[in-house]
Order: structure tokens, then sequence, then C-alpha cells
């Protein structure tokens, strides 16, 4: 798979996900998680589908872009994103906040995967700019 599809898989999903946080959180909480949605909560999974729409559309603006620092930042920043949300559905399952283990499995393994990609290509583009510093 190449940059370009992986950053496009990865905004679709991010888009996916934040349009459904954003759009429908009660949906999101209380049948997708098993949580009780409340208010605080409500306004949390509207923010965080916002900031994921904006984290899928800056991965769909570069996704084109060549290798670069700004690349570089982006795949890195991305990759802190998902290494830092591979902990948290679990987390939340051991404390009570989700009921089941489907309400953060494919999540963890989405993470975990996006994870790969973005070091992949991380260490790709890393690669490509110290050839072209030499």
């Amino acid at each position: 798979m190449n940059r370009k599809l992986f950053l496009t898989i990865a905004s679709t999903v991010a888009c996916l996900v934040g349009a459904l946080a954003l759009l429908a959180p009660e949906f999101l909480l209380s049948t997708m998680k098993g949580a009780v949605p409340n208010p605080a909560a409500l306004v949390m999974a509207r923010t965080t589908g916002l900031l994921l729409l904006m984290v899928a559309l800056t991965a769909f603006l570069v996704r084109g872009h060549a290798d670069s620092p700004t690349m570089e930042a982006v795949l890195k920043a991305n990759l802190f994103l998902q290494m830092g949300l591979i902990p948290m559905d679990p987390l939340a399952y051991v404390n009570g906040a989700f009921t089941t283990i489907g309400s953060f499995a494919p999540n963890t393994v989405i993470h975990i995967l996006l994870a790969t990609g973005f070091a992949y290509y991380l260490v790709k583009v890393r690669k490509a700019l110290a050839v072209t510093a030499s």
C-alpha cells in the first residue's frame, strides 16, 4: 500500500468516527460503547468528533504531498495520536465506563493498525529526507 492510499484510508476512518461522535454522540456512547451518556460526556464526544474531523482533513489534504519536514510532522503527530488512543478504550472498559469487549476491541485494533502504518511511513520519510540531506 502506498502512503497516499494509507492516508486516504486513515482520513476516511477519522472522518467517519468524527462525524458519528459530532452528530450522534448519544448513539456512539450508549449503543457502540455501552456507556451512559450524560451532558458532559455528550459535549466531550462532540468535541472529540470535531477534532477527529480536523485530523481527517489534515491527512486528506497532505496525502499526495512529497517527502518533506511537514509530511514528517504530520505522520509523527498522527503516530503519537494513535499511540495515545490505544490504551483509552481498554482503560474505560477496565474502569467500568464501557461495558462490553466490543466497546473497545475494534477501536483498539484500528488504533494499533493505524499506529503501525504511521510509524512505517514516518520511517520511510525520515530515510528519504536523510538521503536528500546528504
